[in-house]
């Protein structure tokens, strides 16, 4: 046998006897058998009781250790609640550092993680070490290179004040998937950490704020310690689509929001379904541009400080309570009904600013296109529950009447231009019951 080729099988031998111990040597290194010391050791540094279910270590293709059944509880603070569970964790180290003794790793791959995130009212959220607080880095796990969740779950409440019984949730996310670089855990769990914490895509199948449901959720994500950054949201809503960022901070007491969006092709039936005291209300396409912001408080209506602005416009819809066009005509007692005889609770277009403060809108520029009516107006209506309005404008008839009724409708306040009459009104009462009446409440 020529030298050459000795050499050949001699790596060949080594190489096999290479595979052959990273195979095998799983089997006689059994992680498991440390699992209550590495359990022990999560708890020391989190300060959370902890659940390991198995552990397993392998060698190829690259060193990693597998988790089962991984949990971590709320602690005492807070109801009996699990903070995250996981089914499986797949996590690649580095094993150049591991041969220097130190814990580094270089990808976390989380399978059907379900995270709980509740706040306490006087502050602090469940998943934050308190002790850590003092300490650059009481965590065991350094800066992760990347994290990967697979088909996720995420809520968000809050303990209501001053029982600290458990709140409604808030926020809630569904099928998530995600990918997050150089993912930070101590400064997570260290409330008094400055550092980003992780950055990267997010998806959602479905996600829910409040009241209000999103489907097919895309958008860029930054987390840091005490806030996380949705930015270039893209998602489905209500028949429709909205873009924009939404943030959250944790940074005082009581977390806070802010949404900055835009709207188009929402179907308003199915938007107000998910307000029980709006059902019904109206129906039509909605569009427009809003910013949101308020504080999250600890009560059975945590969203509801609730402000902001904006300006929408629902387009080819009715209020069939409200049944503008029948009841601005009765106030002018009109012969020819014309357009708004066959559609006496529709319009072709309604646009508006919004002011959003203290449970009311307010509008100082309304424009109603209806059949037979157009109206410049402005006003306010509560959404506290109590649906009071109070709303006050000046309607035109298109339709033109004969001569009778438009000299009856001058000596009653109406003004005559171009045929067509216009008169000052106002809408006093509730959104089920309104009160039409002539004249301003100026």
């Amino acid at each position: 046998m020529t030298t050459r080729r000795k050499i050949a099988v001699s790596l060949i031998v080594i190489a096999g006897c290479l595979v052959a111990i990273l195979v095998l040597l799983p089997f006689f290194f059994n992680l498991d058998r440390y699992r209550p010391e590495v359990i022990s050791y999560f708890e020391e540094n989190t300060g959370k009781k902890v659940e390991i279910g198995r552990l397993a270590l392998t060698f190829f293709p690259s060193v990693a250790i597998h988790i089962d059944g991984f949990g971590v509880k709320s602690p005492p603070l807070f109801p009996p609640s699990y903070i995250v569970k996981v089914a499986r964790a797949d996590a690649v180290l580095d094993f150049t550092a591991l041969l220097h003794g130190q814990l580094a790793i270089r990808s976390l791959v989380l399978q059907n993680p379900e995270i709980n995130l509740v706040s306490d009212p006087d502050g602090p959220w469940n998943f934050e070490n308190p002790a850590s607080q003092n300490s650059k880095n009481t965590f065991p796990l350094r800066i992760i290179d990347k994290v990967v969740i697979k088909q996720g779950q995420l809520n968000v409440s809050n303990l209501l004040e001053p029982s600290d019984a458990a709140g409604p949730v808030f926020f809630e996310a569904h099928d998530i998937n995600s990918e997050l670089d150089r993912v930070d855990v101590a400064a997570i769990v260290n409330p008094a950490s400055p550092a980003l914490a992780g950055q990267g895509d997010w998806k959602a199948a479905r996600l829910r704020f409040g009241a209000v449901e999103t489907t097919n959720v895309n958008s860029k994500f930054r987390l840091e310690s005490r806030a996380a950054f949705f930015t270039n949201v893209r998602a489905d809503v209500y028949d429709g689509k909205t873009t924009g960022d939404f943030s959250v901070s944790f940074a005082t007491k009581t977390a806070s929001y802010k949404a900055d969006a835009r709207i188009s092709g929402i179907n308003m039936d199915h938007l107000l379904k998910a307000f029980h005291e709006a059902r019904g209300k109206m129906t039509g396409k909605l569009e427009g541009d809003l910013k949101l912001a308020g504080e999250i408080e600890h009560t059975l209506s945590p969203l509801a400080g609730m402000h902001g602005t904006g300006h929408v416009k629902v387009t080819n819809g009715k209020v069939p309570s409200l049944m503008l066009n029948a009841n601005l005509m009765k106030l002018a007692h009109f012969n020819d009904l014309g357009p708004a005889k066959e559609n006496p609770d529709s319009f072709s277009s309604i646009s508006t600013d919004f002011e959003l403060a203290n449970l009311r809108i307010s509008s100082t520029a309304i424009d109603i296109d209806g059949y037979g009516v157009d109206v410049d107006g402005s006003g306010s209506v509560s959404v506290s529950g109590s649906d009071e309005l109070n709303y006050q404008g000046v309607a035109a008839i298109t339709t033109k009447q004969g001569f009778l009724t438009n000299t009856f409708a001058r000596f009653e306040g109406a003004k005559l231009k171009d045929g067509k009459l216009s008169f000052p009104f106002r809408i006093d009462g509730t959104i089920e019951s309104p009160k039409f009446s002539k004249g301003s409440n100026k």
